[in-house]
């Protein structure tokens, strides 16, 4: 009788509406189920609204750039919001400080710099189908970039005493920032050359759309992983961590999310071209080469 109960308590679960939206705010895209009930549906957003999460970063982080920086060369105060904003996040630690590390300087250039290739890339290079997104997703993205450019800020750790005044900025230059440089334009440069890869499997090469189709695309990384592009933008927040230091668990944090969603994103879209795509290289892995 219990078994029989709790196999009917499993079945209502499995036929009601919050089971149908579980899947539907972790895929996108491709990967989102076809034959939808029409009450998901009612959310979706375009999926090349992608390109509005990057248009965010560059405006709110460059603001937020241009703010720390006249504290750092021209002595000014951060304006009262941005500081009592970051005292609320660190319980008053990142408001008091009066000058700011090399590292996180770098960190949140690159971060912009990041922000704004990935912006043009959507809009000049990407081509999109009629895949879309759930609005939570989208609003979920938008914050996002808001908050991480935030949580660079408040993850600034000062190299000298509380009073003491702040070493110059290029005197703080480390090995550990080069290296980090480094890496972001390895990762930067074969992400870019992916998404070309991708567009012209639509395009052929000439610039306009010749098909939406999906196709087995060749090249670069993709002789190794069904997603390079993914595991490129888990290499970049590598590398923000690494010019920050390495020794920032807050970041580190950050770089674990990152890893955990384009794995969960790289291994539904690899499970895609498997179904999909007759005779995929089955050498290929998911997301990390000769791992996953």
């Amino acid at each position: 009788m219990a078994q029989f109960s709790c196999h009917k308590i499993a079945n209502i679960f499995v036929q009601s509406r919050v089971y149908q939206l579980l899947p539907d705010l972790i895929r996108y895209g491709k990967t989102k189920n076809p034959q939808r009930p029409d009450f998901l549906k009612i959310f979706d957003v375009p999926k090349r609204w992608f390109s509005h999460f990057y248009a965010v970063s560059v405006v709110w982080n460059g603001i937020l750039i241009a703010l720390t920086l006249r504290t750092v060369l021209l002595g000014q105060e951060l304006p009262p919001w941005l500081s009592d904003t970051l005292g609320f996040l660190t319980n008053g630690s990142a408001a008091a400080r009066k000058g700011l590390r090399l590292s996180t300087v770098l960190a949140h250039s690159l971060l912009w710099v990041h922000s704004a290739r990935r912006l043009l890339e959507c809009l000049c290079v990407s081509v999109f189908s009629g895949g879309v997104i759930h609005a939570v997703q989208y609003a979920f993205g938008l914050g996002y970039y808001v908050l991480l450019g935030l949580t660079v800020l408040c993850v600034d750790v000062p190299l000298h005493e509380e009073g003491a005044p702040v070493p110059p900025l290029l005197s703080q230059l480390q090995w550990f920032h080069a290296v980090g440089i480094l890496l972001f334009l390895w990762a930067s440069l074969h992400q870019h050359c992916c998404l070309i890869l991708l567009a012209h499997l639509r395009t052929g090469g000439s610039g306009e759309i010749q098909t939406l189709a999906y196709k087995v695309p060749h090249g670069d990384w993709f002789e190794l992983v069904s997603c390079p592009h993914y595991f490129a933008e888990l290499l970049i927040y590598v590398s923000l961590s690494v010019v920050s230091g390495g020794q920032v668990l807050t970041w580190w944090l950050v770089v674990l999310y990152v890893l955990f969603n384009q794995a969960l994103a790289a291994s539904l879209c690899h499970e895609f071209y498997q179904r999909k795509l007759e005779h995929y290289p089955k050498q290929r892995k998911a997301f990390i080469p000769f791992m996953f």
